[in-house]
């Protein structure tokens, strides 16, 4: 019976979002680590500057795309909508508001 019913939690528990019509789902859960000045004032929440790089998680069916689920990304500021989702925040963007991929390249 115990089998059964961690199988049944595991099914109810199988959600996620799936971007439609050219957006593109990122990450943005960030750390909960408080930030503060070199001289120990604690920066607040609304005084943070918004991040605008970000782990591409999920995407519609968009042709000759040229990021992939996994990539890091730069996109505009103030695009999107945010959400959260089974703990996690999320941005849910237009695939034209990302501006870059964020690429690893060897030194010289």
């Amino acid at each position: 019976m115990l089998i059964i019913d961690c199988l049944i939690k595991k099914l109810l528990n199988m959600n996620e979002l799936q971007p439609v019509n050219q957006n593109v789902l990122l990450d943005i859960s960030d750390d909960k680590q408080e930030q503060k000045t070199a001289s120990g004032i604690i920066i607040p929440d609304s005084a943070k500057e918004k991040q605008t790089i970000a782990n591409v998680v999920a995407m519609s069916n968009i042709d000759n795309a040229e990021i992939a689920i996994g990539d890091k990304v730069l996109y505009k500021s103030f695009s999107g909508n945010e959400t959260e989702f089974e703990g996690k925040k999320y941005l849910l963007i237009q695939y034209s508001e990302i501006l870059a991929k964020i690429v690893e390249t060897e030194e010289i």
